[in-house]
């Protein structure tokens, strides 16, 4: 008799700790799916995407520089993670532009590297929605 009365015991333990655990839990679901936090909102909000054009002249006539590869270097913030870090590589077409269409507003970096030419990085903030930044490459330095 008495171990029937243990396991008696125990399932009424069981019971009731999965009746309190449901109690817990089923007020935060119901309101956990309808909005979202509001930190998620400020964020989104501050947030944007820049539409960058970016032109790559050189010499002293500022000609276009074709086939140009243009580096795109930024973070993606995460809130449980290190920030992500993201790279795009375009080229420049014939009239010397490079066109990357949707970029997070903030601290970005930019590479241009042509053949021939001096290699150029700058960190620049887009705050805009559409923006046009100029780079002028300069001939390397003659070795003797």
């Amino acid at each position: 008799m008495r171990a029937s009365s243990t396991s008696m015991v125990n399932r009424i333990a069981e019971i009731s700790t999965l009746a309190a655990a449901l109690a817990l839990l089923l007020p935060a679901a119901a309101t956990g799916q309808s909005t979202p936090p509001p930190f998620k909102e400020k964020a989104d909000k501050a947030s944007g995407s820049t539409k960058l054009r970016i032109e790559v002249t050189g010499g002293p006539d500022g000609r276009a520089i074709e086939g140009a590869s243009v580096y795109v270097k930024y973070e993606r913030p995460r809130t449980l993670a290190k920030d992500k870090k993201i790279e795009m590589n375009v080229k420049t077409n014939r009239e010397g532009t490079a066109r990357v269409p949707d970029l997070p507003r903030g601290k970005v970096l930019i590479q241009v590297i042509a053949e021939g030419w001096k290699p150029f990085g700058r960190w620049y903030n887009l705050e805009e929605e559409a923006e046009t930044i100029k780079v002028r490459l300069e001939k390397p330095p003659r070795w003797y």
